[in-house]
């Protein structure tokens, strides 16, 4: 059994950071997940958020944003559009694209949002594709100036989706021959 984890943080600009450490937690889109040495295979599917990191007694943070996680045994390979340490996080210039992004938001609020299986108004589903970009971008925000120890106040959006998705009209549902005769 492995003692540690190669840990690697890839992005389109290249390698953001390798270590040698001990654990890792990161943040999958269903929450988040721990790798030890040692780690059945696992494929992942990130959201942005911290990834923490310890090597002996000393641990550490950095930002991603979405992208993919891969482990295993030994290794622990995360593939992301957008990385930062604490370092490199200004949170004067965050806070001000943040309020940039959140103006942004606002004037959206009153245009029309077509659902994403939505056909035909494409002025509404534009306004749905603009919304999605700044609300990621406004997540990315956060979670840069959370890793900085200044976390924004919590938004919360009324008409924002989150979980599963609702079950079919019951109409829509197939229905086996046994149901269909006692009815």
């Amino acid at each position: 059994m492995a003692e540690k984890i190669a840990l690697e943080i890839v992005t389109p600009k290249g390698r953001a950071l390798t270590a040698s450490v001990d654990e890792v937690t990161a943040p999958s889109v269903q929450g988040e997940f721990g790798v030890l040495p040692g780690h059945l295979p696992l494929l992942a599917a990130l959201r942005t958020g911290i990834i923490t990191y310890r090597d002996g007694n000393e641990s550490k943070r950095c930002a991603v944003g979405p992208g993919f996680a891969e482990a295993g045994p030994d290794r622990l390979v995360v593939l992301t559009d957008e990385y930062a340490d604490r370092e490199q996080v200004d949170p004067v210039i965050v806070r001000k694209d943040l309020a940039e992004v959140q103006q942004q938001l606002q004037k959206l609020e009153g245009v029309p949002i077509a659902s994403a299986d939505a056909r035909g108004d494409a002025a509404a589903a534009d306004a749905r594709a603009q919304r999605e970009v700044l609300i990621a971008r406004e997540n990315w925000l956060a979670v840069q100036l959370e890793l900085y120890g200044d976390p924004p106040f919590a938004t919360q959006r009324p008409y924002e989706e989150f979980g599963p998705s609702p079950p079919p009209p019951e109409e829509e549902v197939p229905q086996s021959s046994n149901e269909s005769e006692t009815k």
